[in-house]
């Protein structure tokens, strides 16, 4: 692993803040059009990932946590998706201004972990920048910790990132990162996230090395 293993309470923040408010510079500049567009998350447009982005510092209700938790048979990534689509109801303009306001807000709602909440944003900013062909770079010592945090990840979530690319050696060309075994991955820490996280056909044009040129037909044993 690369020397940049994890980074302080308080930088970690500094960057979600940073992130939080380009988001909504970012969003503020979209079209109609654009707020309804297909994201890198399946199923949900820009729209539902910009709402999503403002339920950790700006959290529904204990009761409407609870029943979105119990509509979902305890499957996070249904809970996900009911919470997301409830707060997408609100306007452009409203979930901008969510964002701005909320920014430097350090509190996590049950049930998110405040050790995901980095990887979070930074995977989500590249969820809706990446489909409509905007540059949105990733701080590459942030974007090496969220790596660390995402390869060690269990439950809730099921990325599988060890099971999946651990037969292959995957290195940042843009930070001190590297990790596995096997044919080179390259590109960076931006795309390595994105493969980290699945989002593996979004990454594949990012991404250099005799691992990169297989890793569109590689399934795991």
């Amino acid at each position: 692993m690369g020397t940049t293993e994890s980074m302080g309470i308080d930088p970690s923040w500094q960057v979600v803040v940073s992130q939080r408010l380009a988001i909504a510079d970012l969003l503020a500049g979209l079209s109609e059009a654009d707020w309804e567009q297909p994201s890198l998350c399946a199923g949900w447009r820009v729209r539902d990932v910009a709402a999503h982005v403002t339920l950790i510092p700006l959290a529904p209700s204990p009761g409407s946590l609870l029943n979105d938790f119990a509509k979902a048979h305890g499957n996070y990534a249904r809970f996900n998706t009911l919470a997301s689509r409830r707060r997408a109801a609100r306007t452009p303009t409203q979930l901008v201004q969510d964002l701005r306001t909320t920014a430097e807000s350090r509190s996590v709602p049950w049930p998110a972990n405040p050790a995901n909440v980095l990887w979070d944003i930074l995977v989500h900013a590249q969820d809706i920048a990446i489909p409509l062909g905007i540059d949105f770079p990733t701080p590459p010592d942030a974007g090496a910790a969220a790596a660390n945090r995402i390869w060690e990840l269990r439950w809730p979530f099921s990325f599988g990132a060890k099971r999946r690319l651990g037969s292959f050696t995957l290195k940042a060309t843009d930070a001190d990162w590297t990790i596995g075994a096997g044919p080179e991955i390259a590109g960076p820490i931006s795309a390595i996230l994105l493969i980290l996280t699945g989002r593996t056909e979004a990454a594949i044009p990012l991404l250099t090395g005799e691992g990169a040129r297989c890793l569109a037909t590689f399934r795991p044993s």
